[in-house]
């Protein structure tokens, strides 16, 4: 199963481009930083939600 998922992935580089960019787009319109990024909408998680581990 994970072999037909690698090879899928693999052979079919336009898609994982496409899932990468993706992901890369969505971690910078959540990213609790002030990057100026006016051409995607911002919704930033709120410092409060992450935990203090320090």
């Amino acid at each position: 199963m994970l072999n037909k998922i690698i090879k899928y992935f693999l052979e079919n580089k336009l898609v994982t481009s496409m899932i990468v960019i993706g992901f890369v787009v969505w971690g910078i319109s959540t990213a609790p930083f002030s990057w100026d990024s006016s051409w995607i909408p911002r919704d930033p998680v709120p410092v409060d939600a992450i935990p203090d581990i320090g």
